[in-house]
């Protein structure tokens, strides 16, 4: 742990982190020791914990320069982004459509994915320039917003460059045969690697860009529905995870924290992404969160779902004595986590005062 001492007058709250819940306050920012960038860039680089996150802790960041993210509706940045989410296409010139239901994006059916056989991609997937890219000016909007906000700021990689992007360019039953098809096995993995040598290049641009004001960076490749992966631990270990590790290996030399966005019931899957080398994960709550806490939270950080309460009838102490719980449950020494927002529970004052608290005393 720290060693860093609490002070009492940490639990006044300064302000309030903004609510996805309609008329709710939001999220409670104790009177902090330090940054919220600082603390959690101590807790998983450097191992030394200052607090239990509880949420608040990070940011993501996703410029419009990316083309990904008008596409799929989720630019975050500096400047609220004022152009409908309608139809766009994405890096790769796939075309997606947004849908307002869903408060997201999906492939347009008006037009077919390019690739059938993996075989052709070289002949069919047109790599973005990404030097092209306004770069110096999304500098400009953004970099001292990025400084100066207090967060652990993440770059977020929405399409990724595994399985969720050959769905994008062939579907999902042809990128899942792609995965079994001996005969698209060498051209599988040459497109990977091509992939992953992409992304690596816009990290390197991302830190020319936005320098400091980036902790993380996050890739994004849901692997499972809400039973079971979509392909086997042995073809993940094949295809996936060499790629992985050649990222995670060079953004950890650029001195950032590597964070996988994953969803599904891929609990099956944490030998494989250990082995990739991330930093942080956070699963969906139909994954047993306490159970891979016990058995693989000393190897990686991860969120955690806490036990469910009753927000209607919980009493403040409850939600309290709740917190306070949690933390002591998955917060010991050399087996540190996080709390999921996937718990599906609301952060009031006391559940949140309970966490940070405990866990402030602990370090």
């Amino acid at each position: 742990m720290s060693n860093f001492p609490f002070d009492p007058k940490e639990l006044e709250i300064k302000r309030r982190a903004p609510s996805f819940i309609p008329d709710a306050p939001g999220t409670a920012l104790f009177n902090f020791p330090m940054s919220e960038r600082e603390a959690y860039k101590s807790m998983i680089l450097d191992k030394k914990p200052v607090w239990m996150p509880y949420g608040v802790e990070t940011s993501f960041f996703s410029p419009h320069i990316i083309p990904d993210d008008i596409a799929r509706g989720f630019v975050i940045e500096a400047e609220p982004w004022k152009e409908p989410y309608t139809k766009h296409p994405d890096m790769f010139g796939i075309h997606w459509v947004y849908v307002p239901v869903a408060g997201g994006s999906m492939e347009d059916p008006d037009y077919p994915h390019p690739l059938e056989d993996v075989n052709d991609w070289k002949e069919v997937i047109k790599f973005p320039d990404i030097y092209s890219w306004d770069w110096e000016g999304s500098g400009r909007m953004n970099k001292e917003w990025l400084k100066n906000n207090g967060k652990a700021n993440v770059f977020w990689f929405l399409n990724g460059m595994g399985f969720e992007r050959l769905v994008s360019f062939m579907g999902f039953e042809n990128a899942a045969m792609a995965l079994l098809d001996e005969d698209q096995e060498d051209a599988l993995h040459e497109l990977l690697e091509a992939l992953t040598n992409l992304h690596i290049k816009m990290v390197d641009c991302i830190v020319e860009t936005y320098g400091e004001g980036i902790t993380a960076i996050d890739l994004h490749d849901d692997w499972g529905s809400q039973k079971s992966p979509f392909f086997s631990t042995a073809v993940a270990k094949e295809f996936f995870v060499p790629e992985w590790k050649r990222f995670t290996d060079h953004i950890h030399s650029k001195g950032m924290i590597a964070d996988l966005h994953s969803c599904g019931h891929i609990e099956a899957q944490i030998e494989n992404i250990i082995d990739g080398g991330w930093d942080t994960w956070t699963p969906m709550a139909m994954n047993d969160t306490h159970a891979l806490y016990e058995k693989y939270g000393d190897r990686f950080c991860f969120s955690v779902c806490a036990d469910k309460w009753d927000p209607a009838t919980a009493t403040p102490e409850e939600q309290y004595e709740a917190g306070k719980a949690f933390a002591e449950k998955f917060f010991r020494p050399g087996k540190v986590a996080a709390y999921s927002f996937y718990s599906g529970l609301p952060m009031t004052d006391d559940f949140a005062r309970g966490i940070y608290e405990t866990s402030r005393k602990m370090c």
